[in-house]
């Protein structure tokens, strides 16, 4: 008897998860605030697993993903708000990341060639440079931000994309230029010396990093309609650096469980206004708990494999087997 193939099982996966929470939503079992937590717990998905690619895979430390989700926020929001249609808002996540990227590549090759606290601070600044001019532009409102903005994304919208970004990346990782991030990771040297092109790697990996960051930035404005230059400030680019180590580096499904995971946080402690203002000092006690007994991360490097859920599976999933 046959197996299952494992690309049946993804799918039937996520069509569950996918009409499941649709029923819930359409029954008014979500409440507006744990749609609210679903939506960021997307958004978050998309920025953590773009980040894990840049940091994980390639062992880049950047702090300044809230700057491309920056970019990507306020050309959706821009386009949008002159173009109130489907289309307008698809152009405008569509031009949005590809901005994102654009200014990763520009300034990324020359700063992908420092490493380590050299290349954080260096991203970081790139980050805050991205948030003041935003502040300083008139089409952006400055600092008053950008409000109006027609709404239109809803759960299949966040469903497909997030579906779709960690697919994609995923893919990307199994790919040839995949293969040569993780090699630049382990040892950059010893890749360059059987003909991996360091720079063009981490290049590649910042480039396409940028465009997830910004793709989820799109969604985020189109989600809350509002923006402004504050919400994108250095802790944002933390709290997805807080993701990506408590997952585990190097794995997106890591990076699933750790966004899934600050987000139900963030949902319980809903009914504690006054717990609630200490979120950040939580998620550093529950980032320092982690590093204590699971310095890894709770995944480690590992990934979620159907060899590993049929070993978990009565029957292993094989065609045929009783149920």
């Amino acid at each position: 008897m046959s197996r299952i193939p494992s690309w049946l099982i993804k799918v039937v996966g996520l069509a569950l998860v996918y009409f499941v929470v649709l029923a819930l939503i359409k029954n008014g079992v979500v409440d507006s605030y744990l749609e609210i937590t679903i939506v960021t717990i997307c958004v978050n998905i998309i920025l953590a697993a773009s980040l894990n690619l840049i940091t994980g895979f390639t062992g880049q430390f950047s702090l300044g993903h809230a700057g491309f989700m920056a970019l990507g926020a306020y050309t959706t929001g821009i386009i949008t708000v002159s173009h109130p249609t489907i289309w307008g808002f698809m152009t405008g996540l569509l031009a949005g990341a590809c901005l994102a990227a654009l200014v990763g590549f520009v300034i990324g090759l020359p700063t992908l060639r420092l490493s380590g606290d050299y290349l954080a601070i260096a991203t970081l600044g790139l980050a805050e440079i991205i948030r003041i001019v935003i502040t300083n532009l008139k089409i952006t409102k400055g600092a008053a931000g950008l409000s109006g903005i027609p709404r239109f994304v809803d759960w299949t919208w966040l469903f497909i994309i997030t579906a779709g970004s960690v697919a994609l990346i995923a893919n990307l990782l199994r790919s040839v230029p995949g293969r040569d991030l993780i090699a630049v990771r382990e040892d950059e040297i010893a890749a360059s010396s059987v003909g991996v092109n360091a720079l063009t790697a981490k290049t590649t990996a910042f480039v396409v990093g940028a465009f997830f960051g910004g793709l989820a930035g799109g969604l985020y404005a189109s989600y809350f309609f509002v923006l402004k230059p504050d919400i994108f400030n250095f802790l944002k680019s933390v709290n997805i650096l807080i993701i990506v180590v408590l997952g585990g580096l190097g794995s997106l499904t890591g990076t699933v469980i750790g966004a899934v995971l600050l987000g139900v946080v963030s949902y319980l402690l809903r009914s504690y206004p006054a717990v609630q203002d200490l979120q950040w000092v939580i998620y550093g006690l529950i980032l320092v708990i982690v590093m204590v007994f699971r310095p890894q991360g709770l995944v480690g490097d590992r990934e979620l494999t159907m060899a590993a859920v049929r070993r978990l599976v009565p029957g292993r999933l094989k065609k045929g087997a009783p149920t």
